[in-house]
């Protein structure tokens, strides 16, 4: 149940900053973590990961 709630809130964070480039062009990830490349890099990783993981569990449901 932690693990769906996790994915749902990181989907949703996702969701908020593919909002944010579209509505502003102002990608949130590479604003908190623009001084290291390779963690924007992985955090979006994860959070499409997480997007995928809460799509199916929750179609599961």
């Amino acid at each position: 149940m932690t693990l769906k709630r996790v994915a749902l809130f990181l989907a949703l964070i996702g969701g908020i900053n593919w909002g944010l480039v579209g509505a502003f062009k102002f990608d949130l990830v590479t604003a908190v973590f623009g001084f290291l490349p390779i963690l924007v890099t992985v955090v979006q990783i994860v959070i499409g990961i997480a997007a995928c993981y809460a799509l199916f569990a929750y179609m599961i449901k």
